[in-house]
């Protein structure tokens, strides 16, 4: 099933993103983490472009291909560009269409400084049309409520945007976010700028402080002054740590369900017990 008609059928989409095992682990250290993820019955679950050259795309796919045949869910499959040329681009759609993967999640990707950069695609707009000209996928994007890390302001970043949405993206999922009001008013400029595609808000629940200090350099997500002392009361505390990131990523899921979003997805971490914590906790709001 197409993510689009996902959007058509649900009120609110309610999405979990994993990302392939690292190369020193084992391929059934996700496999074993997929059922008790699709107990949680997301409505659609996107995998990462996993690291390790050539091998990555085979894997993603071979992990996007179990979550449809095995769990009778959809899944979307990431795919960047920064390091790709066409020819690589065209042996992975065709690996796709195999699969019968029918979503794509299109990104420039990182820029690694050790490796020579690729000429072919040079922004994620222009991976959105090369896919589109090649296959009937449905094609998302990826956006920024606190703006792309190198843009210049929030102007260009949103211009970017329409640049992607215009040349095929229909569905939008944000990067990770701390402060819903940020997520809103991005929202609302995104409105005006004439994307009217469903935009998915991400949420990342923090559950030790390594991963947010990670996240927060990465990503150039703000924190708010609840977020700042939450993590400084508990910091000491693993388990109170944990138990306090899940609760505010249950909070900020119940403020962005109660203010009508299109969807939420949830950055899992391959971590199943914490998405069954927010799955639960949310499961009679998804369905309202």
């Amino acid at each position: 099933m197409k993510i689009s008609e996902i959007f058509e059928q649900k009120k609110t989409v309610f999405s979990f993103e994993v990302f392939p095992p690292k190369k020193t682990s084992s391929i059934d250290s996700i496999y074993s983490k997929l059922g008790a993820l699709s107990e949680c019955k997301p409505d659609f679950i996107s995998v990462t472009y996993g690291a390790g050259g050539g091998g990555a795309s085979v894997l993603t796919a071979d992990i996007c291909k179990a979550i449809q045949e095995q769990y009778n869910i959809p899944s979307m499959m990431h795919l960047t560009c920064v390091n790709s040329s066409k020819e690589s681009v065209e042996e992975v759609l065709k690996l796709i269409k195999e699969y019968g993967i029918e979503n794509i999640l299109a990104l420039r990707g990182d820029i690694v400084p050790d490796l020579p950069r690729q000429t072919d695609f040079m922004h994620a707009n222009e991976l959105v049309t090369y896919i589109k000209e090649r296959g009937d996928f449905h094609i998302s994007g990826a956006c920024y409520p606190e703006g792309h890390p190198e843009s210049d302001n929030m102007v260009d970043d949103i211009l970017n945007l329409k640049r992607k949405v215009d040349a095929g993206a229909k569905h939008l999922v944000s990067q990770l976010f701390f402060d819903n009001n940020m997520f809103y008013e991005f929202q609302e400029k995104a409105r005006l700028a004439g994307i009217n595609v469903p935009i998915e808000a991400g949420i990342m629940p923090v559950v030790n402080k390594a991963q947010i200090e990670r996240m927060v350099t990465t990503c150039g997500a703000s924190l708010p002054a609840k977020f700042v002392k939450m993590m400084n009361r508990f910091e000491h505390s693993p388990e109170a740590l944990r138990d306090a990131g899940i609760a505010y990523a249950i909070d900020q899921v119940v403020d962005l369900m109660s203010q009508g979003v299109d969807g939420v997805h949830l950055y899992t971490m391959n971590q199943p017990e914490v998405a069954k914590k927010i799955s639960d906790a949310v499961a009679m709001i998804r369905n309202a």
